[in-house]
This record gives structure tokens, sequence and C-alpha cells, in this order.
């Protein structure tokens, strides 16, 4: 929905019925797991399938394409392993292939064997990842990124007909350890319709049903004010998706378990107390970017303080 000249950038201008690929929810999901400042408002609202773009005329969430990366641009292992692209083999002396990718190499440009390294550039690939497929919308994941596959930092190479450009299906270790983590991450999203919603998140309280579809927390467990959302150095918030709101707007009681999504981009951890919810008696672990395989799924009562881990994200569902 974008070209160029003057009245190119036509995302959220389609009519009802067709969905659009939204480069706002990219940069903004690149420049947060970046660690950019002034991010948390922005994150929010991509989040929640983009409302001050798709949410007039009768849209629907599914309206807004949510992506980390497409076919033009560095796949989501070259994403975090480089900060500039790498083109030269275009022929055309690294010239060709837009240079604002929003990416962080993490310390070292291109391959490393530095493994304190290896294991933060995987765990920010979950963290995309994650971060995608719990967000409102329609995920569209790149070929090949649910397994690290990388282009050695060609943001460009619609011109390379050969390993640069090619899919190789002989995962690394490390890609069958993501594409494991890839197909949790698209098991849950499916066994919870409260992550692809058919009408927008509001925040707004409902009388009738005497419940919140969605609260932003700051990580004392309270509801976030004006303060911290303008704070631009804010980088941890969790978003409280309440299963009794019904995702498709019937007015009746959704069914759905209640979600408590934690993002921190924070480089050290951050002390989250979980908030005390109806219905439950305390949280069970989903997902932990930080712990990707983990033995068992723990359980922690209502006011617990988790120690959120530097750059990583939790989902947890209430407890019965």
């Amino acid at each position: 929905p974008w070209d160029c000249g003057p009245g190119g950038y036509q995302v959220g201008g389609f009519s009802p019925g067709w969905a659009e690929w939204n480069d706002r929810y990219r940069d903004t999901v690149r420049a947060y797991w970046k660690g950019d400042d002034g991010q948390i408002a922005e994150l929010a609202t991509r989040l929640t399938a983009s409302g001050d773009f798709f949410n007039r005329r009768g849209r629907k969430p599914w309206s807004s394409v949510n992506f980390i990366s497409a076919h033009d641009g560095f796949t989501l292992a070259d994403l975090v392993s480089y900060n500039d692209k790498h083109n030269e083999a275009n022929g055309e002396d690294n010239r060709d292939g837009h240079s604002h990718n929003l990416s962080w190499n993490h310390g070292v440009e291109g391959p490393t064997d530095d493994p304190e390294i290896c294991a933060l550039r995987a765990r920010q690939m979950r963290n995309m990842l994650a971060t995608l497929l719990f967000s409102q919308g329609t995920p569209m994941i790149l070929g090949g990124d649910e397994f690290a596959r990388t282009q050695g930092g060609n943001n460009n190479a619609y011109c390379q007909d050969n390993e640069i450009g090619w899919i190789d299906w002989d995962f690394s270790p490390a890609g069958r350890d993501l594409h494991a983590f890839a197909r949790k991450l698209i098991a849950v999203r499916q066994s919870h319709p409260l992550l692809r919603r058919s009408r927008f998140l509001s925040g707004a309280y409902n009388k009738e049903l005497d419940v919140k579809d969605v609260c932003w927390l700051a990580p004392d467990g309270s509801e976030m004010g004006e303060e911290q959302w303008q704070d631009g150095l804010s980088r941890c918030m969790g978003v409280l998706m309440d299963g009794r709101a019904q995702p498709t707007g019937i007015r009746r009681k959704g069914t759905d378990t209640t979600l408590l999504l934690i993002v921190n981009a924070h480089f050290d951890v951050v002390n989250f107390t979980l908030p005390e919810v109806v219905g439950g008696k305390g949280w069970r672990l989903v997902v932990d970017t930080n712990a990707p395989s983990p033995a068992e799924q723990p359980t922690f009562p209502f006011a617990h303080v988790y120690e959120v881990t530097g750059r990583s994200l939790l989902l947890l569902e209430v407890a019965s």
C-alpha cells in the first residue's frame, strides 16, 4: 500500500475487506527490541492491530498485516546480525537496497562464535517472532525466518539466484531450535481466540459485561498512567487481556483464559509484579523467550514479583 512519489503512501486507505502490509508495525517492533527510546506508546498501538490506521469504516483487526521482515530487506537473522547492508555482490557498489533497517548486530558485524552474542541474537529473534504471533492482526512470517535463514547481510537479494537467495532446508542446530519455538508460538496463538480478535481492543470499561478488554500495566502491577506513557526511557510493560471480554463483540462474556503479555526491552532485569485478576488463583507461564524449551510450565501466585530477564518476553495465563 505504498509507492514512491506524492500521495504514494496509502496504508490504511483501502476499503473494508482488504488487508494491508503494515510497515509501521515492522519499524516499531524493530526499534523497540533494538532498545530505541520512546517506543512504548507506539508499540501498544501496533500490538493492538494499529487502530490509528485500520479502525475505521467497519474494518477489522485482521486488516493489519503485521510483519518483521519481507522479501525486500534483511531476514530476521540478518536483522540481529548486521548494522549495515552488505550488497556488494549485487554489482552496484553497495548503493542499492535501503540503508534504514533498524537493525542491530549486538556487538559484531556478521557471523561470530561469541557465545554471549549468539545467545542474545537468538533471544532477540524469539522476541520478535513472539511479538508478531501475539499481536492482534494478521501475522506474516518471511519464509525461512522461522529457522534463522541468512542472506549474509544482503538486503536486496532479488538478483541472487544462488546460495545468498536460496533457502537451505538443512537446518543448523540453532535453526532447529528456533523452528521448534516458532511452532510453539503458532500453537499458542491458535489455542487462544483472545490473540486473534475480530474486534479492536479499546481499553474501555464495559459496564454491561463488567470487564475491561485490555489494561496496560507498569512493572509494579498498577495501570500505566500518563507519566509512564510519556517516559521515553520506559522499555517494559504488561498487556493484560481479559478472557471475559467477548472477542466477537457479542453482548455476552467470553470464555477464553485471561492472558498477560510482558515485554522488556531493557538490557537488565525488571522486577514485575503479577496482578490479581478475577477467575483464577495465580499465573501459569506459557512462553518465556529466555527459556524457550522449559521442562514444565510453572505457576506463580498473584502479587508474585517475577524477575523478567533483560530483552525478553513472557506470556502467562491465569491458572485456576
